[in-house]
């Protein structure tokens, strides 16, 4: 068993040592509360019209999002009633979760050093997925990737979206950020 008190994830320590140097030389930012770091990765399942059929849809894929990130998710519930999806409100339809401190660097290792070289025919992230204020978006296709899920058991493959959110004031700092954690982009 791991002892919590004096473990620090790999990619923390990393960003201590190396990244936050590299990152102020690179930048030359004037003060260390400049460097951008990483504030929280959300993670979401939105189980869709499968959810609409069957309500405990939605509770699997929280039970699936739940072992990805080590962290209970929370059933996301719709917020209107749309007839043409007969969709009520508060019928439960995905998941999410948001990861902070240890357990986000975790999560982020595991994306990068195990679960996206899963993806089939992979050839890199898309660089452009930024939103202009220092955060990064990406989509799986199969939640299916990540280790803690069990391939024989799943009885529904789910999308995954992942957003990767940084203290960065621009696009170019987040991704240099997100580059000095050897995210594979493509552009």
């Amino acid at each position: 068993m791991l002892d919590t008190a004096t473990y620090t994830p790999r990619l923390k320590a990393e960003y201590k040592n190396k990244i936050r140097a590299a990152l102020k030389e690179e930048f030359s930012y004037k003060n260390e509360m400049q460097i951008p770091k990483l504030e929280k990765i959300v993670l979401n399942i939105g189980a869709g019209t499968e959810a609409v059929k069957d309500s405990k849809k939605a509770k699997t894929a929280a039970d699936d999002l739940t072992a990805i990130a080590g962290q209970q998710a929370v059933v996301t519930k719709a917020k209107k009633s749309i007839a043409t999806f007969r969709v009520r409100e508060g019928m439960p339809l995905g998941a999410k979760v948001t990861l902070r401190g240890d357990r986000m660097y975790e999560f982020l290792d595991r994306l990068i050093t195990i679960a996206l070289p899963r993806v089939r025919d992979f050839r890199g992230v898309s660089g452009k997925s930024f939103d202009g204020r220092g955060n990064y978006a990406l989509g799986l296709k199969e939640h299916i990737v990540f280790p803690e899920i069990d391939f024989d058991k799943v009885d529904e493959t789910w999308g995954m979206d992942i957003v990767i959110c940084t203290s960065a004031p621009t696009d170019a700092e987040a991704k240099a950020l997100l580059k000095h954690f050897n995210m594979p982009f493509n552009s």
